[in-house]
């Protein structure tokens, strides 16, 4: 007989679709990551810091809004961010196609990361909402099979579109096919966001929402975490599609696709995983092995240095995401999810623009190696961070059970 865990059901017809959403949207995105770079190098003729300045210009828009979106997927509802943020990214990539110089890419850059932040809030919490509580890790692990199987496949078809039958510089690419795919990609997220309903509780008989500050204070540590974490990630996405070139490779979509099988193997057949061992010790293993992964490909500049040091970060990384949103909405209202996604989502966002642009500054004076070094130094960072956090907690609650 099944125990009453298992019997709670978590894939449901409502829950296929908001993740189906997600894998559109985030293929989408994830389309444009190594084709950026190239784009910025190639036809606008920028240098290394360029591109972690074009690349981390996205986080910028998704930075200011992604606080905001959590209030407002509390009060209006989690649907409307999904429609509105799919179609504000599929209209910022077809401005792709007019986008002649640096400053103009960074600001429709900008536009689709106030897309992004808003999508991402609504489709992630609405994903929380669906959950039952004791398998709410396994939903976090799902829903980030769209996130990062988009994220992961979606550069292997942008170069891939861009670059095939390209010189191996792909300074010449078919850039223009890859900005309209990713703009048909945001329409049919929003398309499928249409058929979703609204798990917000609004109206008569909602919870009352006692939190009012931006940053929800239960998501500042795991997200702050989240964010020394993520920064190598933020490195490996703005470079590797150019690193490859260094060492002999023809192009990056081999390791791109390691890196997605990685994610998506742990993701779906380790799913449970933060539900059973808890995302302290989840997040613990994961800065750990991102950790390995970002100093082997570092330390070996080979082929076979950067496929096997994929391999590694990508098992890693596979890990952090949900242990640390976990961590975050655990023992919170459903009245402030929202806010509290929000807030985990905004670190991310952090990482991403942030350590795009400081990693840019590092690789253009000491080279990639150094950028994936550097990297690697900030994701021990979170592991400090998230242990003397953790062993604090800890401490916290047993002085109030003892009163």
């Amino acid at each position: 007989m099944k125990d009453a865990e298992d019997q709670q059901r978590l894939i449901t017809p409502r829950f296929l679709l908001v993740v189906s959403a997600g894998l559109a949207y985030f293929f989408s995105l994830g389309m444009l990551l190594p084709v950026v770079p190239l784009f910025v190098e190639g036809p606008l003729g920028g240098d290394k810091l360029a591109v972690g300045v074009a690349v981390g210009s996205f986080a910028v828009g998704a930075i200011v809004l992604r606080p905001w979106a959590g209030h407002i997927g509390d009060r209006a509802g989690r649907r409307v961010l999904m429609i509105g943020g799919a179609l504000v990214v599929a209209a910022s990539a077809a401005l792709y196609h007019v986008a002649g110089g640096i400053v103009a890419l960074t600001v429709i850059r900008v536009l689709g990361g106030i897309g992004e932040a808003a999508f991402f809030v609504g489709a992630g919490t609405m994903v929380t909402d669906l959950a039952p509580e004791p398998r709410r890790g396994e939903a976090i692990s799902y829903w980030s099979v769209a996130v990062y199987g988009g994220l992961a496949l979606g550069p292997w078809l942008g170069e891939s579109l861009a670059c095939g039958g390209a010189e191996p510089s792909c300074a010449n690419g078919n850039f223009g096919i890859v900005w309209t795919v990713s703009a048909a990609l945001g329409v049919g997220a929003a398309a499928i966001a249409l058929f979703t309903r609204e798990t917000a509780e609004l109206g008569i008989g909602a919870e009352p929402q006692q939190h009012t500050r931006l940053l929800h204070p239960a998501a500042v540590l795991p997200g702050t975490v989240l964010f020394l974490g993520l920064i190598g990630l933020a490195g490996y996405t703005s470079f590797v599609a150019l690193y490859v070139r260094e060492i002999g490779m023809k192009d990056s979509r081999g390791v791109l696709a390691l890196y997605a099988v990685v994610i998506l193997t742990v993701r779906i057949f380790g799913a449970r995983i933060p539900d059973r061992i808890g995302p302290v010790r989840a997040a613990t293993f994961a800065t750990v092995t991102g950790t390995g992964g970002l100093l082997l490909i570092a330390a070996v500049a080979t082929p076979a240095g950067l496929t096997i040091g994929t391999a590694v970060f990508a098992f890693g990384m596979s890990m952090l995401y949900p242990a640390m949103l976990m961590f975050a909405i655990t023992d919170i209202p459903s009245s402030e999810r929202g806010s509290a996604v929000g807030t985990v989502s905004s670190f991310f966002d952090l990482s991403q623009g942030l350590g795009a642009a400081v990693l840019g500054a590092v690789a253009e004076l000491f080279g990639y190696r150094g950028g994936f070094l550097a990297a690697a130094v900030l994701t021990v960072g979170g592991l400090v961070v998230l242990r003397a956090g953790a062993a604090r907690r800890e401490r916290d609650a047993t002085a109030v059970a003892a009163r």
